[in-house]
């Protein structure tokens, strides 16, 4: 793992925390951060705007005290229907990430109800919309300093390979590519790879049991019942994605991002840890 070690970080999602409603408990940040850190992660991302903190030197102290440097964060947007309050909002979250010394914000193309439960068909008009709110987040981003990235994301309005194959064609957006993701909608990872690797420009780490996502379960509820498995526990060839993105040039974050929903505080240093420790270590023993 000589090549990538610095380059993997984390996520909160892993432990469990996110912006979805009624996705479930929430550790304090403090102690999830003191997790990663003694776990050997370099960096996080941000996680729910917020949770790290109010303030950028809020969230700068937070993740100072915990070792940790901020990679960007992830952004969900509903773009096909956005308003100015939107665009206002997002606006804001980038500034936070920027002051907090964040490199990349990871957008999203939100659902209206900002669940990932339903799929999000979209008409002609709404394609042309969310092109054009996507060239403006675009901008935000760049205009304060940040890579943005887009995710195709279950549950949001790029989910589908059709949907990845028209955002390739019809944006210059670079992608982070979400192994997990990628794959219950519909695309091989190592698909996206040979068609786009030149577009690549952040990664999230999951793996997938694919008996689970096959049981027709809500979003949610397939998290609950252990859709991803630590990294080398799962269906999908993580080594082999990272040794093709490596050989394409990749040299971006490699973000451990195994989403979890927890119903009771675990112990300290068990749950979720135990979850990104098996990540760690086979990353460590297997690329």
């Amino acid at each position: 793992m000589t090549a990538t070690a610095e380059r993997i970080g984390g996520a909160p999602i892993s432990w469990g925390v996110c912006e979805a409603p009624g996705w479930g408990l929430e550790l304090p940040a403090g102690r999830v951060l003191q997790e990663m850190s003694g776990l050997g992660l370099a960096a996080t991302e941000l996680g729910p705007t917020g949770y790290l903190g109010k303030t950028p030197a809020e969230v700068r102290k937070l993740l100072d005290d915990s070792g940790l440097r901020l990679i960007g964060g992830f952004l969900p947007v509903p773009m096909h229907i956005a308003t100015p309050a939107d665009l206002e909002e997002a606006a804001a979250a980038m500034d936070t990430l920027a002051s907090a010394g964040a490199t990349v914000v990871v957008l999203a193309a939100r659902s209206a109800d900002g669940s990932y439960d339903n799929a999000v068909p979209l008409d002609d008009a709404e394609w042309t919309r969310l092109f054009a709110t996507l060239a403006t987040l675009q901008d935000l981003a760049r205009e304060r300093g940040l890579l943005p990235t887009l995710h195709p994301h279950v549950g949001t309005a790029i989910e589908s390979r059709d949907a990845v194959l028209r955002l390739l064609a019809g944006s210059d957006v670079p992608i982070c590519l979400d192994t997990g993701h990628l794959l219950l909608g519909g695309m091989r990872p190592e698909e996206l790879i040979a068609l786009a690797a030149d577009r690549i420009a952040h990664v999230h780490l999951k793996d997938v049991d694919t008996a689970v996502a096959g049981r027709g379960l809500a979003y949610l509820d397939a998290v609950r019942a252990g859709l991803y498995r630590p990294l080398g526990a799962g269906d999908l060839d993580i080594p082999g994605i990272i040794r093709s993105l490596e050989a394409a040039g990749y040299r971006g974050w490699y973000v451990l991002e195994q989403d979890c929903a927890l119903a009771e505080v675990p112990p300290a240093g068990e749950g979720p840890a135990d979850d990104v420790r098996r990540s760690v270590n086979y990353l460590k023993e297997n690329v």
